[in-house]
């Protein structure tokens, strides 16, 4: 039984956040209803290209990512007619999920106050650019503005002398996790309500998930009075640690080595690069002398690496004690051994997708795929106890499609 069942969702959301939001809460086997606007659906479901990256036809990753296992009713919620609909959902909800912006909410009667006057048990679930407080609580934004720019993601990542900024590395970056945080808040909200009977309001920012993201470098720099700043391209990276960086294998590919205890590692690393006499090489005879030393490990150890593939080294490095890695990029990732002995991508439906990072009982989540614009309004409207009648009444007035 998946930790979620039982439980209903009401999504009143767009774009990638906080749907990404309500995707992890089906995942974890909750209900999830989408509500889309009865004429244009979700604006997400008009994004078809992604950089070089376009896909034509269905079905589109850009909507099934945030999207999977969840049900579609196409509603018109300015129309009275629909709100009550609307109303309907929310008394049988468990959780209220939105990504509205406060002017929004009031227009449409979907506040606070006004889903608890509806259900006054119901967690209240908001997903916003800048937080709930303050004077920019009122502002829009996407993850490229308050997650990746704002946090202090954008400028970490940039060295100095590049002109403007990296960009985040695929779509819906810093969406995906802060929809992960929200999941994780409605989840602490439920638990919270089964043993006090008090439902919670849970916020969570993309700005709050990009100061979180960069919490351990932001501490720092409050703490020393000093921004951090990112290493030149193509630079090793530990300045005093030899077994902490990057480098490029023989076939153009990367490798990382992150053993923060070089001393501890030092012989083994010497032993599978076939250099067994470095171990009692006196410039690298303890952790000091590494330390001292570490630009002629970073040449010693970047020639000989540069000798084998990627492919020959992990076949090597199968039995390496200490922490390393392959630079992978994202189709690279996709066939993993690792990532598919863990079940890390998913099928759902068509597509194959990434499932959340949280497994319970050792399982990959059964992911179902991402409904269409609309698809389930009248199953919907039945499960309310609307007669066929009544549904075409809602449909004839544009409360519904």
């Amino acid at each position: 039984m998946k930790p979620l069942a039982g439980i209903r969702v009401l999504e009143v959301a767009m774009y990638g956040f906080v749907p990404s939001a309500g995707a992890v809460l089906a995942d974890w086997g909750a209900e999830v209803i989408k509500v889309e606007h009865a004429v244009t659906g979700d604006p997400q479901r008009g994004l078809r290209q992604i950089g070089p990256l376009r896909v034509e036809g269905d079905p589109n990753p850009n909507v099934e990512h945030a999207n999977r296992g969840k049900r579609s009713i196409g509603l018109d919620m300015g129309r009275p007619e629909g709100k009550a609909v609307l109303d309907d959902l929310v008394r049988r909800s468990d959780v209220f999920l939105t990504s509205f912006l406060p002017q929004a909410r009031t227009k449409f009667g979907i506040d606070v106050d006004d889903v608890r006057a509806v259900n006054p048990n119901i967690i209240y679930a908001r997903g916003s650019a800048l937080g709930p407080r303050g004077i920019e609580a009122d502002k829009g934004g996407y993850d490229m503005t308050a997650f990746w720019a704002r946090g202090g993601i954008a400028a970490t990542l940039t060295p100095p002398g590049v002109e403007g900024m990296i960009s985040p590395p695929g779509p819906a970056f810093g969406d995906t996790i802060s929809g992960t945080n929200l999941a994780g808040g409605v989840a602490a909200a439920l638990l919270a309500r089964e043993r006090t009977g008090t439902p919670s309001i849970v916020d969570v920012s993309l700005l709050s998930s990009g100061v979180w993201a960069m919490g351990h470098g932001i501490a720092l720099s409050a703490h020393l009075g000093k921004a951090m700043v990112a290493p030149v391209p193509g630079a090793h990276g530990a300045p005093t640690n030899p077994l902490s960086g990057i480098y490029a294998t023989g076939d153009g590919r990367y490798l990382a080595f992150v053993m923060l205890q070089p001393a501890k590692y030092w012989a083994d690393v010497c032993r599978h690069i076939d250099r067994p006499e470095l171990a009692d090489d006196p410039r690298f005879a303890d952790a000091a002398q590494i330390a001292a030393n570490t630009d002629k490990a970073v040449a010693i150890l970047g020639e000989v690496l540069a000798t084998r593939t990627l492919a020959e080294w992990t076949e090597r490095f199968a039995t390496l004690s200490g922490p390393w890695g392959p630079v992978q990029d994202s189709l690279q990732v996709s066939v993993d051994a690792q990532v598919r002995a863990n079940e890390y991508l998913v099928e759902a439906g068509e597509l194959e997708l990434a499932a959340n990072p949280v497994q319970f009982d050792v399982a990959a989540p059964e992911l179902g795929p991402g409904p269409e614009f609309a698809a389930h309004t009248d199953e919907i409207l039945a499960e309310l106890g609307l007669d066929w009648d009544r549904i075409i009444a809602l449909k004839t007035a544009g409360a519904v499609t």
